[in-house]
């Protein structure tokens, strides 16, 4: 996982540079500012006087002396407890923190630490009493401002108040970035133009770097303020000697806006398509220096990338192309959690409950999470204690007092792996060894059981790498009240090994079970039920302070408050950006053959190896047919109409080819002879829409004088007229004996239409079963597969989905500005594709209403033909556009007609198309394979 990588990039980088000081030794919320090479008086004067050779480092807060040898500790003074600061050999008794001049600096102090002795991580050594230690700098010209500096920072440190603590070290920091720029020198070519400069901090885990930030026309850097060597992750030792982060603008795939303490002043910037550990994550002082490089870089990633949304991805997880994994993954990036910051750090679920069984049975449903409760949801009793102390609770209430996610709990899974972290977020020590992750069977049954741990998972847990599970380091992580000592982690019976353990999460993860219910959790987490009153209904509240705008900092006028509010949003954790604020759609999952419920004569007949069935080979030709569908070509054209091509049929045969026109006439073209075969005209009005009754007798065509006509191919006569609207009928459907007629009169009517028993002899008989009702006028219909769905369009852009058995409104969805040109169901009903005015082409989850997708067109697309992943659409340029949905761009786009393509039809192998179009043509289309 990306920490995990982060974290040996950054062991190798102090390996090669042999340096064991890290930005980890600083408090939270502490700058790093200069170091001068010095050395370590200790007994000076004295017989045993020995002198160490190393790194004094000046700190907002600390100061740090790290000795050349490794053998020798770390030595942290915190500022606080310094009881006198001055050059070295004056007679201060009557004078503390007096100047004199002398080469070295005495510091006398009451408290030290002792860090990674022999450069081995472990809890800090401490040492109280009054002490005086000595440095002497090697440039001594430079501790006139060196003691000036320190004793400007302790002044600082023992103000009384936090807030005030705070200002006058962001005074004194932000004086010196003042002083500095950017080092022109570092560009990679004296060619480039530089766009923009401004101050920023690059943040990395629990600590951040202030410094520089400069954009030219082709590199993004970023300077710190203190040369302290930083890295990109791709490479971490190419910046020992060249101490400035360099990303090329071309190599830049994702950039995202980013809260950092929940303030609106990040920049996450990511050269890789998945990987979840960015390039480089930056804190702006202002929002509008953000927002300028956001909008600098995003201007000229438009012409490079397609820009991903979290309904993109919605749809690629639905139809299977992104794992359960890579999604929430995205999910994660999507809602502002990075690895890079710890108090948003992805958040994964548990997807387990049994860890006690010696076998991992992932077909029994009693072997998982129930995945539409939160964790401090899943034990009843826990639960109700939880709510009466919610019932009683002063506003704001919550439930839960503990977050799932948090900077501790992230490195309590972390700590074998990261234990500077651990370190450095809990003030130099390791936790209680009862409390460390010992046991993932212990871990969960606290999660279940515990009065306040509500803790979820990290990606580690569905990774490859198990190093997080093993002490590998030999870290010494204390001794539990059992007498043995922290090791690696115990793993539950099923799991042979670490590396088992992974392999069987992951395809836990991805098992059928979860695949069915993951949207529930996305809901919780990511979802509706994450705020509001779906929140409260689903047992789902957290501290106010968690949550995106839960707290105005602006409004904040006590620096005091301010401060400890912002950490205690660090350390609590905070939730998700919210993503979607309709249910999830589930995902489609894959039918298979045979089911539990299959009887043996079924199951052997299904699973009999030999002959393929006629549907699987069509669908084996319809997946060929649409991979090749780009390859379209142009096979014949014929001018029949006057006017406008408004509707297409074709007989099953192929032969004949019947289409209606705004020129008011039903014509029948015969596909082998060429010839126009007949010309039918039932009125002086437009026909808008054809369709062909099964047994290829009867031509239905529908007009916009109101009526509906039936048109006998064997008696070649108007066979009967159905009179059922106020206003032109627009478009019409047949399925299994039922009429579905729409109209501008507002309306879709659902007729039954007994057939003649002996064509052209009776007329059909029609009985009204149902009228769904709109608001304005309906310009288009769609049926699903099964005829139990019908989708409509309307005049004012509003797509609405019916359920027929009951002839109910499902969802009415508003998603396009101006009149809804076509629309149609995906294959397996789960999806609607429409298309506007707008230009857009919208796709709609069927189960929840949710817009999941929108592509936009410089043109209309006034109809289409889709296969739930990509869509041939006729364009009002009069081009044929073949989208791919998944990936978000149009794949091909094909000269056609010359003026707009009004209508399209598609044979059942997907291999051949006829469109027709306001040029009055009709254009035969084949795919060339």
């Amino acid at each position: 996982m990306a920490f995990i990588r982060k974290q040996r990039r950054e062991r190798q980088l102090q390996l090669y540079s042999k340096e064991r000081f890290s930005l980890l030794l600083l408090n939270l919320e502490e700058y790093y500012f200069e170091q001068h090479t010095a050395t370590h008086v200790q007994q000076r004067g004295g017989q045993d006087e020995r002198k160490i050779r190393g790194s004094l480092k000046i700190c907002s807060k600390s100061v740090i002396f790290e000795p050349d040898a490794i053998s020798q500790p770390i030595i942290k003074i915190p500022l606080r407890d310094c009881i006198k600061i001055g050059k070295h050999g004056e007679n201060g008794a009557n004078r503390p923190f007096a100047k004199a001049n002398s080469g070295s600096i005495s510091l006398i102090f009451n408290q030290v630490y002792f860090i990674k002795e022999h450069n081995i991580v472990a809890p800090y050594k401490i040492e109280r009493g009054t002490m005086e230690y000595v440095f002497e700098l090697d440039v001594s010209g430079k501790v006139e401002d060196v003691v000036e500096t320190l004793l400007q920072l302790h002044r600082a440190s023992c103000l009384d108040k936090l807030g005030d603590q705070t200002a006058m070290i962001t005074a004194i920091l932000q004086s010196r970035l003042a002083r500095t720029s950017f080092d022109k020198n570092r560009f990679q070519s004296v060619s480039e133009k530089i766009h923009m400069e401004c101050k920023a901090e690059m943040v990395t885990p629990l600590v951040t770097n202030p410094g520089h930030v400069c954009i030219t026309d082709t590199n993004l850097y970023f300077q710190p303020l203190n040369g302290y060597p930083v890295c990109r992750p791709q490479n971490c030792l190419s910046f020992l000697k060249k101490p400035v982060v360099q990303i090329t603008l071309q190599d830049v795939r994702r950039i995202y806006k980013r809260r950092h303490g929940l303030m609106p002043l990040g920049l996450e910037v990511f050269c890789t398509e998945d990987d979840l550990c960015s390039d480089i994550y930056l804190k702006f002082y202002e929002p509008q220096d953000r927002d300028d490089l956001y909008f600098y870089i995003a201007t000229y990633l438009e012409h490079h990338i397609a820009e991903h949304t979290a309904e993109s991805y919605m749809l690629q997880w639905q139809r299977g192309h992104l794992s359960n994994y890579q999604y929430l993954l995205h999910l994660n990036n999507l809602a502002d959690r990075s690895c890079n910051d710890l108090s948003q750090y992805p958040v994964f679920p548990w997807v387990i409950s049994d860890y006690c069984s010696s076998e991992l049975d992932l077909s029994n449903p009693g072997t998982f999470r129930d995945l539409s409760k939160p964790v401090g949801a899943l034990n009843k009793e826990r639960l109700e204690r939880l709510l009466t102390r919610y019932q009683e609770m002063p506003e704001p209430r919550f439930m839960y007092g503990s977050h799932y996610s948090s900077p501790g709990y992230v490195l309590f899974y972390l700590v074998r792996i990261a234990p500077e972290y651990m370190l450095c977020l809990q003030n130099g020590r390791f936790d209680n060894a009862d409390r460390m992750f010992n046991s993932i069977a212990e871990t969960w049954k606290n999660c279940l059981d515990g009065a306040t741990d509500f803790k979820e998972l990290i990606p580690e847990f569905y990774g490859d790498d198990v190093s997080f599970l093993i002490n590998s380091l030999k870290l010494d992580l204390g001794k539990r009240q059992g007498g043995q000592m922290v090791d690696d982690v115990e793993l539950p019976p099923w799991a042979s090994s670490p590396q088992d353990f992974l392999q069987k999460s992951k395809d836990a993860l991805e098992s059928s079970y979860v695949s069915e219910h993951l949207h529930e959790w996305i809901d919780l987490v990511f979802g509706y039920k994450q705020k509001g009153s779906d929140a409260v209904e689903a047992n789902n509240v957290f501290h106010p302070l968690t949550y995106e705008g839960g707290v105005d900092f602006n409004s904040i006028e006590d620096p005091d408050e301010k401060v400890a509010m912002l950490t205690q949003i660090l350390e609590f954790g905070q939730t998700p950006k919210q993503l979607f604020v309709t249910p999830h759609p589930r995902r489609i999952t894959p039918k298979f053959k045979t089911s539990p419920h299959t009887s043996s004569y079924n199951a052997s007949i299904a699973d009999s190896p030999g002959e393929e069935s006629f549907e699987d080979l069509t669908e084996e030709s319809k997946t060929l047919a649409w991979n090749n569908i780009t390859k379209l070509q142009l096979h014949d054209q014929h001018k029949i109409h006057k006017e406008a091509v408004t509707g297409i049929a074709v007989s099953c045969n192929g032969s004949s080819v019947f289409t209606t026109s705004q020129d008011s006439t039903l014509k029948m073209f015969s596909k082998e002879s060429k010839m126009l075969q007949r010309s039918i005209s039932f009125s002086n009005m437009a026909l808008s829409s054809c369709l062909l009754l099964p047994g290829d007798t009867t031509v239905i065509s529908s007009s916009w004088d109101n009526n509906v006509y039936f048109y006998s191919i064997a008696f070649g006569r108007c066979q009967d007229t159905l009179m059922g609207h106020d206003d032109a009928v627009s478009k019409i459907c047949w399925h299994d004996n039922r009429l579905y007629s729409a109209s501008w009169d507002s309306t879709v009517k659902v007729w039954s239409g007994v057939p003649a028993e002996m064509p052209g002899t009776k007329k059909h008989q029609f009985d009204l079963l149902a009228e769904l009702e709109h608001d304005v006028s309906v310009d288009t219909i769609s049926l699903n597969a099964a005829s139990t769905l019908l989708v409509s369009g309307t005049k004012e852009g509003t797509v609405n989905i019916w359920d027929l058995t009951t002839a109910t409104l499902l969802h009415q969805i508003p998603c396009h500005s101006g009149t809804v040109c076509d629309t149609a169901f995906s294959p397996g009903s789960r999806h609607v594709l429409s298309t506007g005015a707008d230009g857009c082409l919208n796709v709609i989850d069927v189960q929840t209403g949710m817009l999941i997708s929108s592509m936009t067109s410089d043109k209309p697309q006034r109809c289409f033909i889709w296969d739930g992943n990509n869509v041939l659409s006729g364009s009002q340029s009069g081009e044929l556009l073949v989208w791919d949905l998944l990936g978000a761009k149009i794949s091909e786009r094909i000269r056609g007609h010359t003026g707009a393509v009004t209508c399209m039809w598609m044979n059942e192998q997907c291999s051949s198309v006829i469109t027709g179009g306001e040029d009055r043509q009709l254009l035969f289309w084949k795919v060339q394979y």
